[in-house]
């Protein structure tokens, strides 16, 4: 998703920052919350911490919002990021056309990427499942960065503002619309109508064809921080602008959760405010401590992680790390039965740090 991580002095543009917080982001879906789940239920059992602690590492049914929700969007919001970085480099090394063709390469690939993790064609054409995690990654930064290409940072603004309004108009006052139930609403209406193949909820898709247009909101909200990030701002600037936005976002979604609930699932715009918001603080949170304070001290897991998102993601998901960790050791009795998952969560470490250390990253 980037260009492979260099020293501060090889690029004065290079974030660290964002490598750790896209590592970050990217453990809890590798395995550490089930990890930290099971080993706190055993330490701690019928703990109603441990429940509130460990139920933030599941998804929402339907509308509200836990930490389980934000490592989606926060993923895209970060390839956002990168884009600002690296958009205008390959602008000045190659032109507009090669970066067009690059972007919808780029995109391309990530779609066929997404459909083969999903089961591609082993079941039947009619079981492919066309849209899903990867595909909206490719879909959404592909289409922020060409409308960076032609537009201002005040008219990206105004293009996520009406991105936002329109997808609520959409939905609140469309034909049929006015109903944000699931299975009622337009955006899954929109999917039973018009997207072929399989669907991951039955007749309707969290990755389906119209919430791809609030995706791309929140790909473009990122790239308008990674523009802020790489401006000539002081550090200071920087940090206290992305907190005070990331507090306005998070005002904004869930003073809007009322008349359009914060609902990943259809990625609702006030879901788009609410993890932006979030993002931008936890972006401003690692921005301070690594690239203003220098402290990078137990922060290399995320380094390497960070470095390497999609090839681990794509491992994972093929069930690589579980595979070898099964054939390591086989499940012990209580009060060690969580020992398996850490070692799956160990190996993909393990798989990172030495791709980290040899200079070997996909570039997507």
């Amino acid at each position: 998703m980037s260009p492979a991580p260099l020293s501060p002095s090889a690029s004065s543009t290079r974030l660290l920052s964002l490598d750790a917080l896209r590592g970050f982001d990217m453990c809890w879906i590798l395995g550490l919350s089930t990890v930290l789940s099971q080993m706190l239920n055993r330490a701690f059992p019928g703990s109603d911490v441990v429940t509130t602690i460990t139920t933030q590492f599941k998804h929402v049914d339907w509308a509200g919002f836990r930490f389980y929700d934000l490592i989606f969007p926060l993923f895209l919001f970060l390839a956002g990021v990168s884009l600002a970085i690296a958009l205008p480099r390959r602008l000045a090394r190659a032109g507009r056309l090669s970066t067009i063709r690059h972007l919808l390469a780029r995109a391309a690939i990530l779609v066929v990427l997404g459909i083969i993790f999903s089961g591609g064609i082993k079941n039947g054409w009619d079981q492919i499942r066309w849209l899903g995690v990867l595909q909206r990654i490719g879909i959404a930064s592909a289409a922020a960065g060409l409308l960076s290409l032609w537009l201002n940072t005040r008219s990206l603004t105004i293009t996520v503002i009406a991105i936002l309004l329109v997808y609520f108009l959409v939905l609140r006052f469309g034909f049929g619309g006015g109903t944000f139930a699931e299975g009622l609403n337009i955006t899954n209406e929109f999917d039973r109508m018009w997207l072929p193949g399989r669907k991951y909820d039955g007749d309707h898709d969290p990755e389906g064809i119209l919430s791809t247009l609030p995706a791309i909101a929140t790909a473009l909200l990122g790239l308008l921080a990674g523009k802020w990030l790489t401006s000539s701002t002081s550090p200071w600037r920087k940090v206290t602008a992305l907190i005070a936005s990331g507090l306005i976002m998070l005002a904004l979604g869930w003073a809007w959760h009322p008349f359009f609930p914060v609902i990943k699932k259809i990625w609702s715009s006030s879901f788009v405010l609410v993890a932006a918001g979030w993002s931008a603080l936890l972006l401003a949170l690692f921005y301070f401590i690594v690239d203003v304070l220098g402290w990078r001290r137990g922060l290399a897991p995320f380094l390497w992680v960070g470095s390497n998102p999609i090839a681990l993601y794509l491992c994972s998901g093929f069930g690589f790390f579980r595979t070898i960790s099964e054939r390591l050791a086989t499940t012990p009795p209580p009060p060690y039965d969580w020992l398996p998952s850490a070692l799956t969560f160990a190996l993909m470490l393990a798989t990172a740090q030495w791709l980290h250390k040899r200079q070997l990253f996909l570039r997507v």
